[in-house]
């Protein structure tokens, strides 16, 4: 989901119990007597809700069915609750459109791939370079996914560079070992003749047999690998489009892998689950489609994000400027005279050899090569070639390039007229530059004095914004937002999702999917705490009752409330084990402030299980409450706390609630 800090004053949220209002920023109040940081957002009639950053879990951004605003909810109205029924009774009614099980899925539990080989071990420690934590759990959950009976349909989204390739060839490397074969999709030939050099190189200590299918081989040496293939004579095949077309059938295939999925449709995606419904699916992409992004948010797909960068990897500096001479001019000298090279794009293959004038007048000393689909299959692999090498400073090309082409010494690139680009494919296209520690440069063009649409102004204004480093699912979200989401389900769902806002709709889907699989529903915690001897301002100053997260202890502003949401929206035992550890591993020993935080978030946790829905302390007497005027009571009167300390009494409210039962 989108992450809350990224918001921005004015943008539009969802709270669960408020619906939908305007946010207006992070302040400083003044509340019982105590200063709290909170963030204020705005309602109808100018009510103003003030939400404590404890409670940012039930914050969203609001993203709806179209590009039109959304009408704010009264604070106390009858409408929200309605509305979110609503939604909640189209989730149930319409799950099976979200989530279709394959027929004969679970059927052959006993083909599945087991336990690593001595190979597999062996494969992958040859790996050169050190894994990401994001990458190592994204390679367990995929190997994880190959050994159950369910076949595996899951979404690696990861930044360009971030090690998705290295994912997808462990899994085919396994399924390999397992007996089966393996098809890879890619959108290019050039991306499918990146990725057979990579794997014959990574596999070449192996007896695994790899062929490339594409149109750089002749009908000839097509038909043979084909036939092979069908014979069950080789391990993998790597190609385009190519793969999808009828006379490929495969003898045993196990895996299908589709790079860069936003650039197939629908069709090309599902082509090889309707000949053999137990195929595994992985699919790898940087900036999810949205259509895909909803499927994986809801549950219906498997979704593992690599959002740690390679190290001593640097983000690319994103300047949005207009078209003139001396800035193509500037930017491409810079480069050079760097010893490096340079992408320029102009996506018209009619006019091109005209731009390759004007840049051969205008930088006579780059050696200047042209690169386009329409080339002959030689003629283009030779210019690619010839500026892997390194023989020509600047290659003027069409968004060939767009998708996982990895050349280290390009460091900068110049896009023409960027505002006629989608955002997937500007953000692809960034990504094709900063793959190395040097630092690179992605320039935005646009022709001076144009008005651009506002769809258009929006996805340069993200463009910009998201250029951090493992940006690339939130960059997905924005476009999710941009373009609208109703178009995902039809009509009838699009509906709820303007009342609702797609954040909310998907949790709810999630846990209607979650439902359908048979799996266990996460518990909501919804109970609320109200206690008097602890202080939970983020602003507090006494360690002795602070329950906080000290600015001495996380000193950026956005990592620390990012942590505050985290403990906030935790949902069992097991999600405060992990969080606590992860920041002692980031940040050091716990202070008192902190471990007392993590203990309240327990205790609302613990609560939440029992079925409370409030507690609250006051004068020492506590009240623990399940609704409706129902207290829990032992011994016919409210139990008072003896503890002399703030730790103490948590210890005595969590005994409490762990004897507690609905009267």
């Amino acid at each position: 989901m989108a992450d809350w800090s990224d918001l921005q004053p004015g943008d539009y949220v969802v709270h669960v119990d408020h619906g939908i209002g305007k946010y207006l920023g992070l302040f400083d109040i003044e509340f019982n007597k105590q200063r709290q940081e909170v963030l204020a957002i705005e309602y109808a009639d100018k009510a103003k809700l003030y939400l404590p950053v404890s409670h940012t879990h039930l914050l969203s951004r609001y993203v709806g069915a179209g590009k039109s605003r959304p009408e704010l909810h009264i604070l106390g109205g009858k409408r929200w609750t309605k509305e979110k029924a609503a939604a909640q009774k189209r989730c149930k009614t319409s799950r099976r459109n979200c989530w279709k099980p394959r027929p004969d899925a679970m059927r052959f539990p006993d083909t599945r791939s087991g336990n690593d080989t001595p190979w597999q071990h062996e494969f992958e420690t040859s790996f050169p370079y050190q894994e990401t934590d994001d990458q190592e759990r994204a390679i367990e959950e995929v190997k994880h996914d190959l050994a159950i009976a369910r076949p595996m349909d899951r979404l690696v989204c990861g930044d360009v560079g971030y090690g998705k390739t290295e994912v997808a060839m462990r899994a085919a490397f396994k399924v390999v070992m397992g007996g089966k074969q393996v098809a890879l999709v890619c959108p290019t030939t050039i991306l499918a003749q990146q990725h057979f050099d990579s794997f014959t190189e990574r596999m070449a200590a192996y007896p695994v047999r790899i062929e490339l299918l594409s149109r750089f081989q002749t009908r000839k040496e097509q038909n043979d690998i084909v036939k092979r293939a069908n014979e069950g004579s080789v391990d993998i095949v790597i190609g385009t489009h190519r793969l999808l077309q009828g006379d490929l059938t495969f003898k045993e295939l196990g895996l299908v892998v589709v790079d860069e999925e936003q650039r197939f449709g629908v069709a090309h995606k599902e082509h090889f689950k309707h000949s053999n419904t137990m195929v595994d699916m992985l699919t790898l992409t940087a900036t999810p489609i949205p259509r895909t992004l909803y499927l994986s948010l809801t549950g219906a797909k498997d979704l593992s994000t690599i959002e740690t960068p390679p190290q001593e990897r640097l983000p690319v500096e994103t300047i949005v400027v207009d078209l003139s001479d001396e800035t193509v001019r500037t930017a491409i000298l810079r480069e050079i005279n760097r010893s490096g090279q340079v992408f320029y794009l102009h996506n018209r293959v009619n006019s091109i050899r005209k731009i390759q004038a004007w840049l051969e007048q205008l930088v006579p000393e780059a050696r200047i090569r042209v690169a386009h689909g329409r080339m002959r299959e030689d003629d283009l692999a030779d210019v690619m070639r010839s500026f892997v090498r390194g023989e020509c400073d600047v290659l003027l090309c069409t968004t060939i390039i767009e998708s996982g082409l990895d050349i280290p010494n390009v460091n900068t690139i110049l896009i023409e007229r960027s505002d006629r680009f989608g955002l997937a494919a500007l953000y692809q296209l960034r990504g094709r530059v900063g793959r190395y520690k040097r630092k690179a440069y992605a320039y935005f063009l646009l022709p001076r004095h144009a008005r651009l649409l506002d769809d258009a102004r929006k996805r340069i204004g993200a463009i910009r914004r998201y250029s951090a480093l493992g940006a690339g699912f939130r960059l997905a979200m924005r476009d999710l937002e941009i373009r609208g989401a109703g178009n995902l389900l039809g009509a009838q769902q699009s509906g709820h999702i303007a009342s609702v806002g797609f954040d909310l709709y998907c949790q709810l889907l999630k846990r209607t999917v979650a439902a359908l699989k048979g799996e266990k529903l996460p518990t909501i915690i919804d109970c609320e705490l109200r206690l008097g001897f602890v202080d939970l301002s983020p602003l507090a100053t006494d360690d002795d009752i602070a329950a906080v997260l000290p600015t001495t202890f996380v000193e950026d502003e956005t990592l620390r409330l990012r942590v505050y949401r985290e403990i906030a929206s935790a949902s069992s035992r097991e999600d405060l084990d992990r969080t606590q550890s992860d920041l002692a591993d980031r940040y050091g020993k716990l202070p008192a402030p902190v471990e007392r935080l993590i203990a309240i978030a327990r205790l609302r946790i613990a609560a939440s299980l029992r079925g409370l829905k409030s507690i609250e302390v006051e004068e020492d007497k506590a009240m623990l409450s399940f609704g409706r005027d129902r207290f829990f009571m032992p011994g016919g009167k409210f139990p008072r706390l003896r503890g002399a300390t703030v730790s103490a009494k948590l210890e005595e409210l969590m005994k409490l609630v762990k004897g507690s039962r609905p009267s």
